[in-house]
């Protein structure tokens, strides 16, 4: 919108959905949005960057944590048909236009559902990889509380793999330290790192 004045028959035309159209890992992906979700006329630049330095493996047991409305997790769902991916947000806004989206591009080797971070993630589930996005601002007691509950879940040899703002990357170098005894930078750019850690048994 510009700066000029918002009348209500304009906040009548914001009330549709925003549909973004985008290949991704060679997928062409149709995600319906809205206002309030992050990122919401475009996938933003640190999704598409981690896309472009993931490895996928056809038989996945995935997770993407703070999904939005799925653009990450559904196309990692795309490149392993033989596998699962969970996809959690605590919004659960996000979480019915992820679920949505999940139908509209007939992924069906999906798990849409409430959690903040971990909280309602299945103890017995054994995730071979864990992706996000992750939020400059949510504090990084909850990065902690996440990392270890992903450890917790996570297969010998399993991945994460996140992206943030660079000014998050010492500190989650740090952290992944701690929590999985290594840490991998896998690309740094002009705003965005990616970073991952193992758990090694």
């Amino acid at each position: 919108m510009s700066s000029k004045s918002t009348s209500e028959a304009d906040v009548a035309k914001l009330r549709h959905d925003q549909i973004v159209t985008s290949e991704l890992l060679g997928h062409n992906l149709t995600f319906h949005t809205t206002w309030g979700l992050f990122s919401p006329r475009t996938i933003d630049d640190g999704t598409v960057m981690l896309l472009d330095h993931l490895q996928i493996e056809r038989d996945d047991i995935a997770l993407d944590m703070g999904c939005g409305y799925g653009p990450l997790g559904l196309a990692i769902a795309a490149n392993c048909p033989d596998g699962t991916v969970h996809l959690v947000d605590k919004d659960f806004v996000a979480i019915d236009y992820t679920r949505a989206n999940a139908q509209r591009n007939n992924l069906s080797n999906t798990e849409v559902y409430l959690s903040n971070g971990f909280s309602t993630v299945p103890e017995d589930v054994r995730l071979s990889l864990v992706v996000s996005n992750l939020p400059a601002k949510v504090g990084n007691e909850m990065f902690y509380i996440a990392f270890y509950d992903a450890l917790h879940r996570m297969q010998p040899g399993a991945r994460i793999v996140v992206v943030t703002i660079n000014g998050l990357r010492q500190f989650v170098k740090r952290a992944f330290t701690d929590v999985f005894g290594n840490y991998t930078k896998v690309k740094q750019g002009k705003s965005y790192t990616i970073s991952m850690a193992t758990r090694e048994r």
